[in-house]
């Protein structure tokens, strides 16, 4: 099954990114992002694009300008996560044939983000908004719209989410912290993939 998981790797480095896509692949994780705020965050990408190929939807986060989109692009990245609703990041994303998904908090951003072309919508910081905020704004959204719920939700929180209506998640710190060892992130991509498994499948 496609699980709507994007294992947010703020931190990570260039020599882990290998073993780090690797075991997120045997744990049928299949959307990776670096913040771009990461060390070395596009030589990073590069290497998981490289090694995944279309197995996996490889991308940045914390893209804030169109020279970032452009870069990106160059280096074969598929997707551009972003902290905000810039209308200008989000056409050069769409122009570029990568996957946008740029953070809002308000209906208004919502809409403002859709309006520009944006795949979907991350909702960040989630935790912040809550479940019961995302059922009350999806009311109003265009049927369909793909929402992902960032930022202080994990795995205990799924099933809260899922009654709201969320489409997926992007997880961080439950899955990758910086001092942690390939089979520690793939025990904790383990652990998340069951979680959700149990709620979406149920």
């Amino acid at each position: 099954m496609t699980r709507e998981i994007i294992a947010i790797l703020r931190g990570i480095r260039p020599d882990e990114a290998e073993g780090v896509t690797a075991a997120l692949i045997r744990a049928g994780i299949t959307r990776i992002e670096v913040p771009l705020n990461s060390p070395e965050p596009f030589v990073s990408i590069k290497r998981m694009c490289l090694l995944a190929g279309d197995r996996v939807i490889v991308g940045a986060g914390t893209v804030l300008t169109v020279e970032e989109v452009d870069e990106l692009a160059k280096i074969g990245a598929q997707m551009v996560v972003s902290p905000d609703c810039n209308p200008e990041v989000i056409r050069a994303t769409k122009a570029a044939g990568l996957l946008s998904y740029p953070g809002v908090f308000t209906p208004t951003e919502c809409f403002a983000a859709l309006r520009a072309g944006a795949d979907g919508i991350k909702i960040f910081p989630a935790s912040q908004l809550s479940a019961a905020g995302l059922s009350a704004i999806r009311a109003v959204l265009p049927q369909g719209t793909r929402t992902y719920a960032v930022g202080g939700v994990g795995p205990n929180d799924f099933a809260e989410w899922h009654k709201a209506g969320v489409t997926g998640f992007g997880i961080g710190a439950a899955v990758y912290k910086s001092d942690m060892t390939v089979d520690d992130v793939a025990a904790r991509a383990h652990a998340v993939v069951t979680a959700y498994d149990a709620v979406f499948s149920a």
